[in-house]
């Protein structure tokens, strides 16, 4: 059996709109469970494919400052 993680995960979340995406990552982090990790991936990987260079370098200054 061939289960690709990545596409059920984004087959899940077709369809959101801004506040149940907001929702998504809000409980995903409040709940501090680990098995969230690979969905909010997934929404990193749809952000990160989505920005201009100028957003990805203004994202990785932020995250690369909250982890100072």
């Amino acid at each position: 059996m061939n289960f690709n993680l990545r596409q059920a995960i984004l087959a899940n979340i077709q369809g959101s709109n801004e506040q149940e995406v907001e929702a998504t990552i809000v409980d995903a982090i409040q709940s501090g469970e680990e098995k969230m990790l690979p969905g909010l991936g997934v929404l990193f990987e749809v952000y990160w494919k989505n920005c201009n260079e100028q957003q990805k370098d203004q994202l990785c200054e932020q995250i690369s400052q909250g982890l100072q």
